[in-house]
């Protein structure tokens, strides 16, 4: 049965005769609904999010040309590149936005699949790319494509999917859960042999957080979760680049730490001391002058807390609470109209970023051990900033077409 609200949205019933909107407008006692088409504030603070990356990035990397590694490069390189990002991730959001997020959960199952087959493409010699040691990005000669991160939107997507096509047996040892554990194990494993720990760890979070939203048995969650920390444990435990980084991670001030693996650790606590409240002034970082490695990518909020101090970092931290508190909102809101799909994507999409968000600024604030994760939507690097922002425009189509049920419509 359907029912029309002609003082909520203006529109008559299915069933009731059309007339001209002139009349409506004219007639007394109907109003027009004011909710806007889509969560204005959020866009804008992505946009607002993205451009203080680009400035804070080009404060970041100016010197790095004065260095032999990049003495081909002009001070504006990673500027110009960045703004290029940016301006290609903002349309292919407009164009992710288009798309309906039916066709997202048809997809979601082959998306999946066609990014294991990119990780596993990393790998074969002459396909790979390297960078310090790790093989993690595709050379498509124009841009370098990092599988990685498209495995953080459309695990998303498939956790979403699955919980929505096996909840009658979510509570099920054997039907419910361990088909998505032997799924999020094979991504584990080729993203260990990468090695990329620190995509792993996000990746692991989002499928659990989406799976435990979807009603799993909490006795198995608990298990699988201390399962999984064991092995976290024995992974670092049993490599030991990874354990020496851990202990100077315990004791980064220890000379043989200080100059050896806690030496980022140390000089992005250096930045934060130095920025103190309000910060030594935009442009004016020392460390970002070759002592604090990646200071563009990894540690860009050690040089935001030295040039803008204590407030600069948070507005940056306000500013993430805001898209994950809408993307809970959102998803909250979805799932109460019965659309449980996307209801679960926004939700995981906030779990994304808010869990990448907190190891990143976690690393740089010594609160959790060195790790290479980028800022979201801030940070350089294309891979990137372009899977944010289309993770980000199906949230917003999600609130679109939840706004469109409201009114009555069909989304």
């Amino acid at each position: 049965m359907k029912f029309a609200f002609p003082s909520f949205s203006g529109k008559p019933a299915d069933n009731a005769p059309a007339r001209p909107r002139a009349l409506d407008s004219q007639k007394p006692g109907i109003q027009r609904s004011k909710m806007m088409e889509y969560d204005q504030p959020l866009v804008w603070v992505v946009v607002l999010l993205m451009l203080f990356g680009l400035v804070m990035v080009y404060s970041a990397s100016i010197a790095l040309p004065d260095s032999p590694k990049y003495s081909n490069y002009t001070n504006a390189h990673f500027l110009v590149r960045q703004a290029i990002f940016i301006c290609v991730s903002l349309v292919a959001g407009l164009v992710t936005f288009r798309i309906p997020i039916a066709t997202w959960q048809r997809w979601a199952p082959y998306l999946f699949v066609i990014t294991l087959i990119l990780l596993a493409m990393v790998l074969v010699p002459g396909l790979g790319r390297g960078v310090n040691g790790a093989k993690r990005w595709l050379s498509f000669r124009v841009f370098n494509l990092q599988p990685s991160e498209l495995m953080k939107l459309f695990i998303v997507l498939y956790a979403a999917n699955y919980t929505v096509r096996k909840q009658e047996v979510m509570h099920k040892l054997t039907k419910g859960f361990l088909p998505m554990t032997a799924a999020v194990g094979l991504v584990g494993l080729l993203l260990m042999l990468e090695p990329d720990l620190g995509a792993l760890g996000v990746i692991v979070c989002i499928a659990m957080g989406i799976l435990f939203l979807g009603g799993i048995n909490g006795i198995w969650f608990g298990g699988i979760g201390a399962m999984l920390a064991g092995m976290f444990t024995l992974v670092i435990w049993l490599s030991p680049w990874r354990r020496e980084r851990i202990f100077a991670y315990l004791n980064p001030w220890a000379e043989e730490n200080a100059l050896g693996k806690a030496y980022q650790l140390s000089h992005s606590l250096i930045a934060f001391g130095r920025g103190e409240l309000f910060g030594v002034g935009l442009g004016a970082s020392v460390e970002k002058l070759h002592y604090l490695p990646e200071a563009h990518t990894d540690f860009l909020l050690a040089v935001i807390g030295e040039e803008l101090g204590f407030a600069g970092v948070l507005v940056v931290v306000m500013l993430f609470y805001w898209i994950i508190k809408r993307s809970f909102e959102i998803g909250r809101q979805a799932i109460a109209m019965e659309q449980t799909f996307a209801g679960l994507t926004a939700k995981g999409i906030g779990i994304w970023i808010g869990v990448q968000t907190f190891i990143n600024m976690g690393v740089n604030l010594g609160l959790l051990p060195t790790k290479g994760l980028t800022l979201p939507l801030m940070s350089y690097g294309g891979s990137g900033v372009l899977i944010n922002c289309i993770g980000l425009a199906i949230l917003l189509r999600i609130d679109y077409e939840n706004r469109v049920l409201m009114r009555g419509g069909r989304a």
